[in-house]
């Protein structure tokens, strides 16, 4: 029986809207928790509540003449933001954003040296109001204002998005930050996109998230339809029939101007289907690997402009090599609402198909362990096998017990012989979000990906955590897996912690390279000098001359 017409069997449509939990489950143990994680069904119809509050602070932001506006957040906290900034126009004379996702000790440098703290808002987003990386980032840049402006002044600069009565809710009363929005309870991290975890850091940055919140709304209409008549049960049948004859990777190409939608995509993806063993892949490209050669394991999403000819010569050519393809054209920016609508009820339905529940992580908790393991002394990180040319190289998992040739490439061959058809490498990069150092890595991908006829995925880390990782311990064990860690110089104290940003950034790594070693995956780290374009260069150079 087809995907859809299971749909139609359930009346999987109607349960949804109507937020029956039994869709989901049929253990009356798990109905409250996915009871609450129902809420996004009706966020964009819903934002009214939300916009006037949102616009005022707005308001009040722009009299007060800030320049940039910085989001501390991770994973649904900040994925929906980063769409929204780079796909969306600005007002004039708007704040720039920033997202900050990252413990990488260089990024918050470099951000110190661009920003100036009288002109500076920051909004420190958690739906739990615990999550380590943004209260981390929260305490070094606080202590960075208070010294510039004083504890008082520099408190009117830090806006909470949590949800009520969480821990940081609590911390803004006490440090007299200027103010907190609740965000809904019963809305999940990765669904939250229309949520006040979206909507806050886009309006402060001028974006117009007025049209956005119209497109969505339409789309929730749309969403309500009859199966047969609704895009997202016609994106989740589509996907599911596809997993079910073999095609579980989801390769999603866009135009220039949606590519960072992916990232957004992969995360709702990858974290809600992956688990129980079972998972569709998502595989992020920029279209340079040709799909002939695409194995029988794909599946190609391409969403783009109508104008869009190389997006638009890439599906027919995976058509033509007989892969399935599913074209989204978006006509406008804000056109990017009508997307995050779609593709959250079609994972919601998706996860239905698929027999999983959508809504939980069950996997996360374990590298998070094991960072906080790692940090204490109390989890033992793997040693490396040698060094070659300053790269110290670390075999893990079913890896374990070869040995360390003379050359870079030799040493990762193994790694690459470990691809099998039907099998993905992830390759997982512990470094700044800089296309200096990320470039040579997805052109690297492109080139195993095309030589060895397998997908390959560019992750950076430690946003992947709360992403793919998910996927990577709870979905199928056909990945394999590349870290990419740096021993450079540069760190940051956090206070209030016995650690540095740096050890924190070190042991989110190690953490899940011990997380993945312990579910038997093929793993290997390369541990580079220093985290310069010439040292990740040679890796990526390496990476390449290995797959030929």
């Amino acid at each position: 029986m087809d995907a859809m017409t299971r749909l139609l069997e359930a009346d999987a449509i109607a349960r949804l809207a109507d937020r029956d939990p039994t869709l989901f489950t049929d253990d009356p143990g798990l109905h409250a928790s996915i009871l609450n994680r129902l809420g996004w069904t009706r966020l964009a119809h819903e934002a009214a509540d939300t916009l006037p509050l949102v616009m005022k602070l707005s308001s009040e932001i722009a009299h007060e003449r800030f320049t940039d506006i910085v989001l501390l957040g991770m994973g649904g906290s900040s994925l929906a933001p980063l769409v929204m900034n780079e796909v969306l126009d600005s007002t004039e004379g708007a704040p720039r954003l920033h997202v900050l996702d990252s413990t990488a000790p260089s990024e918050t440098h470099r951000l110190m040296a661009f920003l100036t703290p009288e002109r500076t808002g920051f909004v420190v987003a958690s739906k739990s109001g615990t999550t380590v990386e943004p209260l981390s980032l929260y305490a070094i840049f606080r202590e960075w204002m208070d010294g510039a402006l004083g504890r008082e002044a520099a408190g009117a600069h830090f806006i909470v998005v949590t949800d009520r009565g969480t821990p940081l809710q609590q911390r803004q009363q006490q440090d007299m930050m200027r103010v907190t929005i609740n965000a809904p309870a019963d809305v999940g991290g990765r669904f939250s996109a229309l949520s006040a975890f979206g909507l806050v850091p886009a309006a402060l940055a001028g974006l117009d998230v007025t049209a956005l919140i119209a497109h969505a709304s339409a789309m929730e209409e749309m969403c309500r339809l009859p199966a047969r008549s609704n895009p997202a049960a016609q994106l989740a049948a589509w996907m599911v029939d596809a997993f079910e004859v073999g095609r579980d990777k989801l390769t999603l190409v866009t135009s220039p101007r949606y590519r960072s939608l992916g990232l957004w995509v992969e995360q709702l993806v990858a974290e809600s289907t992956g688990k129980r063993g079972i998972g569709i892949v998502p595989v992020l490209e920029d279209g340079s690997v040709h799909p002939s050669a695409y194995g029988d394991d794909r599946a190609l999403v391409v969403v783009r402009e109508e104008s869009a000819a190389d997006a638009a010569a890439h599906a027919q050519d995976a058509r033509e090599t007989g892969t399935p393809v599913f074209e989204l054209l978006v006509p406008e920016p804000a056109g990017i609402g009508v997307e995050f609508v779609r593709w959250e009820h079609a994972v919601a339905l998706a996860g239905f198909l698929l027999g999983v529940n959508p809504f939980d992580e069950p996997n996360v908790a374990e590298a998070k362990a094991a960072t906080t393991g790692v940090l204490d002394g109390s989890v033992a990180v793997p040693a490396a096998d040698g060094d070659i040319d300053g790269v110290a190289v670390t075999s893990a998992g079913n890896l374990v017990g070869s040995t360390l040739p003379p050359s870079l490439p030799q040493a990762l061959a193994p790694l690459l012989d470990s691809l099998a058809e039907g099998s993905y490498l992830a390759i997982l990069a512990y470094l700044p979000d800089s296309e200096a150092l990320l470039g040579p890595l997805r052109t690297a991908a492109a080139a195993i990906s095309s030589h060895r006829r397998v997908p390959v995925c560019v992750e950076l880390g430690p946003r992947y955590l709360h992403s793919t990782g998910q996927l990577h311990k709870g979905g199928p064990a056909t990945g394999s897996y590349l870290l990419i860690t740096t021993r450079s110089d540069e760190d940051q104290w956090i206070p209030g912690q016995p650690f540095t940003l740096g050890a924190l950034f070190r042991a989110q790594a190690e953490g899940d390279l011990v997380t993945l070693a312990t579910h038997g995956r093929a793993v290997m780290r390369l541990d580079l000098a220093d985290e310069s374009p010439g040292a990740v260069g040679a890796a990526a150079r390496a990476l390449t001359s290995a797959a030929q």
